[in-house]
């Protein structure tokens, strides 16, 4: 049984940003288990989901949170599944949800992404779950080229537009 990503987030509010790392994980054909829950407001609640998730089948838990940022380091407390911070934007133009996620203590490691980075979130969950399933492996590498082909093919129409000048 392939391992699905869980994606918390600390309020309904970081849906919208959020929207990104869910269809990448879709897209490649990751399963996700999204939910609201708060370091703060529902501190039991995020532990026991954290305490669970390897027997739930967890292989990654994406965590997103704004202002104090506290979730992803509750999450990596509670467990030794990989977690990645997702600072959202909410205050201060993210920077205290940035040094919030990134400033973990020794042993609590929480891998960070930048403001708002769900997209980068997603993908660095896909490659840890790449790591021993080959079929996302493959689709890691074809997406790769894609993004190739697209900046060489951006490349070829500037120089078109570069010799009309």
């Amino acid at each position: 049984m392939n391992k699905k990503v869980g994606l918390l987030m600390g309020s309904k509010n970081d849906f919208e940003t959020l929207k990104p790392c869910i269809k990448t994980l879709k897209k490649f054909g990751v399963e996700v288990e999204v939910h609201v829950l708060s370091a703060h407001r529902t501190p039991n609640q995020a532990a026991e989901f954290s305490e669970n998730a390897i027997k739930n089948n967890f292989g990654a838990i994406i965590c997103a949170a704004g202002k104090a940022a506290h979730l992803g380091g509750v999450i990596a407390a509670h467990t030794i599944l990989p977690v990645i911070g997702i600072p959202v934007n909410a205050s201060l133009d993210g920077l205290d949800a940035l040094l919030s996620v990134a400033q973990m203590p020794p042993g609590i490691p929480v891998a960070t992404v930048a403001i708002d980075g769900a997209q980068n979130a997603a993908l660095l969950a896909i490659q840890m779950l790449a790591i021993e399933n080959a079929e996302l492996a493959n689709k890691l590498i074809e997406f790769k080229a894609e993004m190739v082909d697209k900046i060489l093919s951006a490349d070829t129409e500037l120089q078109a537009e570069v010799d009309k000048i």
